[in-house]
């Protein structure tokens, strides 16, 4: 392969998703960039996972399957087999779209000092593939993504492979949000740049999958991963997360289930007191008012 080609490693962790990894699979198989490694690890699943990648097995660089200690082990197992310049991982639930690589490279060799690139723009997709929803997320800095915004665009992003051995790979003890930590740890190593054409990926998001259901140790993560990677206690992403965490707490209560239950009979009263008032002045249109 031309030396102008960097090798491009792609690492799938799965789990019993045998119903979307196939789609997962061709996605990356069907990239427009030639140069390209492929390492898929298996954490022992027992659905029909392993059957569809035998369907895939001859143009799959390395297949590991083996129990391991969750997606971040998974992820990291990948990391260390990798020999590419850029590195990045595909969940088996989500898709890159075919030119996602060939930008990526693109953006690489037009900045090399940096150790993140990623597209800005991002589908959400159903259980059935069905975009049912698009985001567009710059983030200029570490400081912006440390102080302003919780998310990323972890789809279709990749990564300095240099640079992740210096930090350490992926912290495989925060459940949730390792990518966010990843992300702050390669950033205080270089830039981050983004591409803003079109959407890279798309991001399945449905009722099993694991951000759905993550709820309150969702936000304890992210709001633990920001405070240790320097972000205050009064930062406005910390507050939101605090303030998530509530709510989320509150929803499991009697008191939230009769509020909630008393809500159509409160919206119900608001508009008939709202057909009570005149509207051009202002007042009760009632004359003894």
């Amino acid at each position: 392969m031309s030396a102008c080609l960097p090798k491009v490693s792609i690492v799938t962790p799965s789990y019993n998703q045998g119903a979307f990894i196939g789609a997962t699979i061709e996605s990356v198989l069907a990239q427009t960039y030639p140069n390209i490694e492929y390492i898929l690890i298996d954490g022992g699943s027992t659905d029909e996972t392993m059957a569809v990648v035998a369907q895939y097995r001859d143009r799959i660089d390395i297949v590991v399957h083996e129990r391991d200690r969750g997606q971040s082990d998974a992820i990291n197992k990948g990391f260390r087999l990798a020999t590419g310049e850029l590195v990045g991982w595909l969940n088996s639930d989500d898709l890159l779209y075919p030119d996602c690589v060939a930008r990526i490279v693109q953006l690489y060799q037009q900045h090399p000092d940096g150790t993140i690139f990623y597209g800005a723009a991002n589908d959400w997709i159903d259980a059935d593939g069905q975009v049912t929803g698009h985001r567009f997320l710059p983030i200029p800095d570490r400081a912006f993504l440390l102080n302003q915004c919780t998310d990323i665009v972890q789809q279709g992003s990749f990564y300095a492979t240099r640079q992740v051995r210096e930090v350490g790979y992926l912290d495989d003890t925060i459940h949730y949000c390792m990518d966010l930590d990843l992300w702050l740890r390669l950033l205080t190593k270089g830039p981050i740049y983004y591409d803003n054409g079109p959407a890279m990926a798309a991001f399945r998001r449905w009722e099993a999958s694991k951000t759905s259901t993550g709820g309150r140790r969702f936000l304890r993560d992210i709001r633990q991963t920001l405070r240790r990677n320097g972000a205050g206690p009064y930062a406005p992403t910390v507050l939101r997360t605090h303030y998530g965490s509530l709510r989320e707490a509150l929803r499991y209560t009697p008191l939230y289930r009769l509020l909630t239950g008393l809500r159509p009979l409160l919206n119900q009263r608001h508009a008939y007191r709202s057909l009570s008032v005149h509207p051009a002045h202002g007042r009760s249109a009632d004359p003894d008012a």
